[in-house]
């Protein structure tokens, strides 16, 4: 009976009837958790975090996967909401057994899924979150950071600005966590590097602010030189409507961290006002090297439209994710940390690695003034000045201390 049996699985094999379950490695994929806002004002920059992502599995998908898996994503809403956003998570990894977690473009949420992704030792890129207590005073070995943080964003800003003939600022923004810390980075780094400059006054306003005039009313008074204009968000396209509407553009200049990029001056079309100051980390016209080009025409070609910063984020994410694990050899987590710790793949804007000390992702930052082009119908940035990241990120020591 043992012998037929045999020979009947013999048969079955050959006709192709596999006994293994489903969930064996020829039917596994590499799972990608992705927790961001889908819904309201966000979605001007987490869609192209999502797309950009998309662009790069799609491509390497076609090419074969992973170590022979494709690449699987699973997305969640979180609504804005940190508690949505961590039970997305569990769920994410307790039920789903993702391999991976991304996204969010909430701090806090970043920070609850962060907690979550250490406890579980499942590594967690954060893509657009701005909160530099991410992977400095709370960093660790589970967590990555692909976007710049509010520390990096101000000392990047005032590396170009100390070279300005500015010396009597004004700061304003808006009165939440990330306001304070891009005004502090700011300001606190500009100091050092011109001691010459004086803070004449502040101005915070709440989060959703209608009404700027009042506040650019008092600004305009104490007859700044410069402002230090720090809004997030949905706030950034308002202030500079405001700040057109009522001449405040063409009266004093201001900075504001992506000012000069697509998520802000698309949306506002030529409205936009000119002689803003910005930075951002990508920029879809800058540099026009042919490795920009040719991502900027497979990002158009498939969504029809040009790629934003956030684009960047995820189309370097999927890409450090796919080459972490064929580093690795395995799907082991803990040999995927190892290898992606200090590993340079090439991108848009030129070959970009992850420092080990942070898990931070090393991006230059471009620093110019909003101006018209008539390529575009909506404002770009020029005189584009190139801040390396060496230049403007925390150094080792620092995210050491910070952790203490």
């Amino acid at each position: 009976m043992k012998k037929s049996f045999l020979i009947v699985l013999g048969f079955l094999f050959l006709l192709g009837v596999g006994f293994m379950p489903a969930t064996s490695h020829a039917a596994k994929t590499l799972k990608v958790g992705i927790v961001d806002t889908y819904t309201g004002p966000a979605t001007a920059f987490t869609l192209d975090v999502l797309d950009g992502f998309k662009l790069a599995a799609e491509k390497i998908n076609a090419k074969g996967g992973v170590l022979g898996r494709k690449i699987e994503y699973l997305t969640r809403d979180d609504k804005f909401k940190p508690d949505i956003g961590l039970n997305m998570a569990k769920e994410l990894v307790m039920k789903e057994e993702v391999d991976v977690l991304m996204g969010t473009i909430n701090s806090a949420t970043a920070l609850a899924i962060s907690d979550f992704a250490k406890a579980e030792k499942v590594p967690f890129f954060v893509t657009f979150s701005k909160s530099d207590r991410i992977n400095m005073q709370k960093g660790h070995r589970y967590v990555f950071m692909m976007s710049e943080h509010s520390e990096m964003a101000g000392r990047a800003a005032a590396e170009a600005l100390a070279k300005k003939p500015y010396t009597k600022y004004w700061i304003a923004g808006d009165d939440y966590e990330y306001g304070h810390s891009i005004a502090n980075g700011v300001w606190k780094h500009l100091q050092q590097l011109n001691p010459k400059v004086k803070l004449v006054g502040e101005t915070w306003w709440k989060v959703g602010e209608a009404d700027f005039t009042p506040y650019i009313t008092q600004i305009l008074a104490a007859k700044p030189d410069f402002v230090i204009v720090a809004t997030g968000g949905s706030g950034m396209v308002n202030f500079q409507k405001a700040a057109k509407a009522t001449g405040f553009s063409e009266k004093v200049p201001f900075y504001q961290h992506t000012a000069i990029e697509a998520s802000t001056l698309a949306p506002q079309g030529k409205n936009a006002p000119v002689g803003v100051f910005g930075t951002a980390n990508y920029l879809f016209y800058y540099p026009n090297s042919p490795e920009n080009r040719a991502y900027v025409d497979e990002f158009k070609k498939a969504y029809n439209r040009y790629p934003k910063v956030g684009s960047l984020y995820g189309y370097m994410t999927a890409n450090f994710i796919a080459e972490g694990f064929k580093k690795a050899g395995s799907f082991d987590k803990e040999k995927f940390i190892d290898a992606v710790e200090g590993m340079a793949i090439a991108g848009p804007t030129g070959k970009i690695a992850i420092r080990p000390c942070d898990h931070q992702l090393e991006l230059p930052m471009y620093f110019g003034v909003t101006k018209v082009d008539p390529q575009y119908d909506f404002l770009v940035g020029g005189d584009i000045q190139v801040v390396p990241a060496k230049d403007y990120m925390p150094t080792c020591e620092e995210v050491k201390a910070s952790r203490k």
